[in-house]
């Protein structure tokens, strides 16, 4: 008997490997050329990808990188959380760009909406850690943990809400507002503006209502049509609710799992998963970075790699590449392939230290190796980068098991070693 899953197309999930901020949207934007569907199936507008085409810079906050690509329909899942106001803008972005995403936009009707004054809430529960837990986390404050908060408790607003108030139960959704305004100022003494908040909701379904539905138009896309889905991750492993270095992380599941559980997928659909890593290491918040540079060498590595949120503009914290975090990452994910990114921001290092395992005491026990002193910036072929680079990238092939299929050496979509 013919299973259901045998007539599917591949399906490619992309997925961070250390503390997000990888670069994952450029290879989800240079890979849409050779899928079907985008789709992102996790987290909210804390995410920020950038991608640079013919030298215009375009960030995404909550619409996959592949948006690019016309003609793609664009899946935002059920596992995500959505400041309606930011995904105005970034469409507005788009449409001044020459690109009108909404006729192929589905949004599915599961995912949750992330109201205004949650960024109230995300920013007096970060006060009340710090006074009472001793240490922030770090959040974004976008309201994101509020969210995936009132998600779990089950008396969050979804967009299938959304689109139900504006075709008859606005009563309904008024009603919960106002519980909810009630809560927000007895709990955390925030005041809810309720006239704005449906405001920001009556502007959303003007523009977007139309692209709310069940995730059965994933399901039809993959059994009947057969179409190639490409899973746009956020955030990056080691911020994984269950699997990373919590509390210091996010409030959703970032792995290859969490991708296929947003989207309401089976396991057996993945066909190849890969992990996005830098050449180093960054991560922004608080929390462990046992490879972290703190001085002259990670303020070098942050102004050589333009090391500032996408989202925040944070500054963030720079270190060394640690072996035992992709590992990690590489085990629980189930990656095929490496995508290594930055490679050229190493170019000036004399001697390159690669974190193997922490010491007893905690500190990291670091393997050095040659740098190369050249420039890659721009290179497109293996063989033409320096020696010492070529070795770098074989150690870390060497020691995970994993191709590094892809290697980055510069911002543009163009700067891209295909292997």
């Amino acid at each position: 008997m013919k299973n259901l899953l045998d007539s599917l197309g591949p399906v490619c999930a992309v997925i961070g490997a250390q503390w997000g901020d990888e670069g994952k949207g450029k290879i989800i934007d240079i890979l849409a050329e050779h899928f079907d569907v985008i789709a992102r199936a996790c987290g909210g507008a804390n995410a920020g990808h950038t991608i640079v085409v013919k030298g215009k810079k375009h960030v995404f906050h909550l619409l996959p990188a592949g948006s690019l690509h016309e003609g793609k329909p664009v899946i935002l899942g059920s596992g995500m959380v959505i400041h309606l106001p930011t995904l105005l803008e970034e469409i507005r972005t788009l449409k001044e760009a020459g690109i009108d995403i909404v006729p192929r936009l589905l949004i599915s009707e599961g995912a949750h909406i992330v109201l205004e004054y949650y960024k109230e809430i995300d920013g007096v529960m970060e006060e009340w850690r710090a006074k009472e837990k001793g240490g922030k986390i770090g959040t974004t404050k976008r309201g994101i943990g509020p969210a995936y908060m009132e998600k779990a408790a089950r008396t969050g607003i979804r967009m299938g809400d959304l689109k139900r108030a504006f075709a008859g139960a606005a009563g309904d959704l008024k009603s919960m507002l106002r519980w909810k305004a009630d809560i927000a100022q007895r709990q955390y003494g925030v005041t809810v503006d309720l006239d704005a908040e449906w405001d920001a909701l009556k502007q959303a379904h003007d523009v977007i209502g139309g692209c709310i539905g069940p995730m059965t138009i994933l399901f039809k896309l993959l059994h009947v049509d057969g179409k190639r889905i490409l899973i746009e991750g956020a955030q990056a492993t080691l911020l994984d609710l269950d699997h990373g270095t919590y509390p210091y992380v996010t409030s959703s599941q970032t792995t290859a799992a969490g991708a296929l559980q947003g989207l309401g997928l089976p396991p057996r659909v993945l066909t190849s998963c890969i992990g996005v890593a830098k050449a180093y290491c960054t991560r922004v918040g608080e929390g462990t970075f046992a490879t972290e540079e703190t001085g002259k060498i990670g303020e070098r590595l942050r102004e050589r790699g333009g090391e500032y949120g996408a989202t925040t503009g944070r500054p963030r914290r720079c270190g060394w590449l640690s072996l035992q975090d992709l590992v990690f990452s590489a085990l629980i994910n189930g990656f095929t392939h490496w995508n290594i990114t930055k490679l050229d921001v190493l170019d000036e290092e004399g001697e390159i230290p690669v974190g193997i395992a922490p010491k007893e005491d905690g500190a990291m026990n670091y393997q050095k190796l040659a740098g190369w002193k050249a420039s890659t910036k721009g290179m497109r072929s293996f063989k033409d980068l320096p020696p010492n680079a070529r070795k770098y990238v074989e150690f870390i092939e060497e020691r995970t098991h994993i191709p590094a299929s892809f290697i980055g050496t510069g911002p543009g979509r163009e700067d891209m070693i295909v292997r």
